[in-house]
């Protein structure tokens, strides 16, 4: 999987069609094929379409007829939380923390957690 560091914004239709590829990871186009027509109700020239736009943003590939990712889900989310932080809280995560818990009335036990994450962010990071 190679790093993505631009900013990704992916269509309804194009996440639905990243999640059949990130449930196979790597399969071929003849199956994505079936897979749209069956879970999307897609025709072959929709899927087409779509996939050829998450090649252009760099989400897949499609080579000798196997589509496979070139971003995991989870490098995916955390690309998507990382560039919400910079474009909402001008990439402060105090600041996007500060902004939430003055939103959502946290329990002792979750308060503990964040203590026990910061701390232990900090043990690892002073060594």
């Amino acid at each position: 999987m190679r790093k993505a560091k631009k900013t990704i914004y992916l269509t309804e239709a194009e996440m639905s069609l990243m999640e059949l590829i990130w449930e196979k990871g790597s399969l071929p186009v003849k199956e994505l094929i079936q897979m749209a027509d069956r879970k999307l109700d897609w025709r072959r020239t929709t899927m087409y379409t779509v996939l050829g736009k998450l090649i252009d943003k760099g989400l897949a590939q499609n080579q000798c007829a196997v589509v496979s990712c070139l971003i995991s889900r989870e490098e995916y989310d955390n690309l998507q939380r990382k560039n919400a932080i910079k474009e909402y809280f001008s990439g402060s995560l105090p600041g996007f923390l500060n902004a939430f818990v003055r939103e959502e009335k946290l329990s002792a036990a979750e308060l503990d957690e964040l203590e026990e994450i910061i701390k232990s962010y900090k043990n690892a990071h002073n060594d």
